[in-house]
C-alpha cells in the first residue's frame, strides 16, 4: 500500500480530532450528570457494569481485531464472523438475564435486576456492528468512524440528560448507554455499505477464531484484574463508596483512554499491514508511541497536581471526597500510558500469546494489592493499586519487548523528554497558582494552571528539546496525499 503513511497520518488526525470532541462530550456529560444524580445512582450502575463489562469482552470475541490483523480477508469469512458475533451477542444477553437475580442476592439490592436485564439488550445491539466497524478500520476510514462515534455519543448523552432532568435517576445512565450502542450500530451499517451473506463452512476462519479467542481471553484476564476492586468496594463498602471511586477512576482515565483510542486503532491497523516490513513497522510503532506518551504524560502529571480543582470543576462540590482517590490513581494511569501501547506491537505481529501470559501475571499482582488496601476503603485500594502498577512497570516493558524489533531503550528515549518537560511545566504551573491563590473560582485557578503548564510544556518539548521537526514532519503528510480515509 503505497499511500499507507499518508492514510495513517490522515486517519490519526481524524481520530485525534474525533476523540477530542468525544473527550469534551464525555467530560460535559460527566459534569452534568454528576450534578443531576447522586453517588448512589452511579454506584448502582457500577455494580452491574463490573459484571456486564466482563461479558462485554466477549461481544466481539476478538473477531474485529482478527479481521483487521489478517493480511487478506474474503467476504465469505467476514460474513461468517458476522453471524458468529450475532450468536455471541444473543448468548450474552441471555447471560445477563440469568445473572440478574445473582447480582440482586450478592449486593442485597433488588433494583439491580432490571438494570442488568436492560444492559443485556446492548450486547445484541452492539454485535450487529462489529464486522462493519472492522471493515472501516481495515480501510483506515477513521473520518467516518470519528463522525459515527461523535454523533452516537452526542444523541445518547442528550437523552441521558433529559432522562435525568425528568427524574429517572440511575435509569438515565442506562438509557444513554443503550441509545449509544443502537445509534452506533445503525450508523456502521449505513456508512460501511456492506451486507453480510449467509455463514459458510470451510472458508478458512479457524486461525482467525484462534487469534480472536486469545485476544478475548487476554482482555478478560486484564479486565477482571483491573476491575475486581470495584466488585470488592461495592460488596464491602456500599454503593456510595463505589460511586466515589468509580467517578474518580473514570475521570482520570477518560483523557488517556481517549488518546489511546485516537492513536491505537490507527497504529494497529497500519502495523498489521506492515508485518513483512520490519523497518517500517518499527518506525510506525515508535512514532505512534511517541505521540501517545507526549500527551498522556503531561495530562497524568497535571491531574495529580491539580486533582482538587479538577474534581470541583468537573464533578462539583458534593464529590470533593473523590479528589484524594483521583490523585492516588494517577500513577496507575501514567503506567497504563507507558505499557498499554506495547499491546499494539505484540498483537499486530502475532505475539498475542505473550500478551496473554503477561496478563496472567498482572492479575494476581493487582488483586493482592486490592485486598491489602481494602480495609482502608477507596483511598487504600487506590494507593495499593498504584503501588503495584508502579512496581510492575519495568518488568512489563522488558518482557513485552524481548526479542522484538523494539528495545526498552527505544521506549525510554520516547518517554524521557515528555517526562522532563512535564515536570518543569508542572512546577511553573504550581508556582503561578500558588502566587495567585486569591482566586476563589476553581475554574479560573484550573484554567490558569492548565494554560501555564500547557504553554511551558509545548515550549520546552517542541523547541528546547528539539521535537518540533518530528511533529511538523508527521503532520505535513496531511498535505501530501489526495486520498480520502
Amino acid at each position: 500500500m503505497k499511500d499507507l503513511k499518508e492514510r495513517a497520518v490522515r486517519g490519526g488526525l481524524a481520530r485525534l480530532c474525533g476523540q477530542a470532541a468525544i473527550l469534551a462530550l464525555r467530560l460535559g456529560f460527566m459534569a452534568t450528570m454528576a450534578r443531576l444524580l447522586d453517588p448512589g445512582d452511579f454506584g448502582l450502575v457500577a455494580m452491574v457494569s463490573v459484571v456486564t463489562g466482563i461479558y462485554g469482552l466477549f461481544s466481539t470475541a476478538g473477531l474485529s481485531l482478527a479481521t483487521i490483523q489478517r493480511a487478506t480477508v474474503t467476504d465469505e469469512q467476514i460474513s461468517t464472523l458476522f453471524w458468529i458475533n450475532i450468536i455471541v451477542g444473543v448468548i450474552l444477553g441471555l447471560l445477563c438475564l440469568a445473572t440478574a437475580p445473582v447480582l440482586v442476592s450478592f449486593y442485597h439490592e433488588p433494583r439491580l435486576f432490571w438494570v442488568t436485564v436492560t444492559m443485556g439488550v446492548g450486547f445484541v445491539l452492539s454485535a450487529g456492528g462489529v464486522q462493519h466497524s472492522a471493515l472501516l478500520q481495515r480501510q483506515l476510514r477513521y473520518v467516518a468512524l470519528a463522525i459515527i462515534e461523535t454523533v452516537s455519543l452526542l444523541v445518547s448523552f442528550a437523552l441521558g440528560i433529559v432522562m435525568a432532568l425528568g427524574g429517572f435517576g440511575y435509569w438515565a445512565l442506562v438509557g444513554s448507554t443503550i441509545a449509544a450502542l443502537a445509534i452506533n450500530t445503525a450508523s456502521m451499517w449505513v456508512v460501511a455499505a456492506w451486507m453480510p451473506g449467509m455463514p459458510r463452512r470451510g472458508v478458512g476462519i479457524h486461525s482467525m477464531l484462534r487469534f480472536g479467542g486469545t485476544i478475548t481471553l487476554n482482555n478478560l484476564v486484564v479486565y477482571m484484574a483491573y476491575n475486581f476492586e470495584k466488585l470488592l468496594l461495592g460488596r464491602f463498602w456500599g454503593a456510595d463508596a463505589l460511586g466515589l471511586y468509580g467517578r474518580a477512576y473514570q475521570l482520570i482515565l477518560v483523557p488517556t483512554t481517549t488518546l489511546h483510542a485516537a492513536v491505537g486503532g490507527v497504529v494497529f491497523s497500519a502495523l498489521s499491514r506492515l508485518q513483512e516490513d520490519p523497518v517500517r513497522l518499527r518506525s510506525y510503532f515508535l512514532k505512534g508511541y511517541s505521540l501517545v506518551t507526549s500527551m498522556t504524560v503531561p495530562v497524568s502529571i497535571f491531574g495529580a497536581l491539580f486533582a482538587d480543582d479538577i474534581v470541583l470543576v468537573v464533578l462539583g462540590p458534593k464529590w470533593a471526597d473523590a479528589a484524594a482517590i483521583f490523585r492516588l490513581l494517577t500513577p496507575t494511569i501514567l503506567v497504563f500510558g507507558i505499557i498499554n501501547p506495547t499491546a499494539w506491537l505484540l498483537q499486530s505481529v502475532g505475539l498475542q500469546e505473550r500478551s496473554l501470559r503477561i496478563a496472567f501475571v498482572i492479575a494476581p499482582l493487582v488483586v493482592a494489592a486490592y485486598l491489602i488496601g481494602l480495609p482502608y476503603g477507596p483511598n487504600g485500594v487506590a494507593f495499593a493499586y498504584s503501588a503495584a502498577m508502579t512496581l510492575w512497570l519495568i518488568p512489563h516493558v522488558v518482557w513485552s519487548l524481548h526479542n522484538t524489533i523494539i528495545s526498552p531503550w527505544d521506549l525510554f528515549l520516547a518517554t524521557w523528554r515528555p517526562f522532563f518537560a512535564s515536570i518543569v511545566a508542572a512546577a511553573f504551573a504550581f508556582a503561578v497558582q500558588f502566587y495567585m491563590g486569591h482566586l476563589e473560582s476553581p475554574f479560573l485557578r484550573l484554567s490558569l494552571a492548565g494554560g501555564v503548564m500547557g504553554s511551558v510544556y509545548l515550549l520546552i518539548f517542541l523547541f528546547v528539546m528539539g521535537q518540533k521537526t518530528f511533529y511538523f514532519d508527521l503532520f505535513r503528510g496531511l498535505k501530501s496525499s489526495p486520498h480520502s480515509t
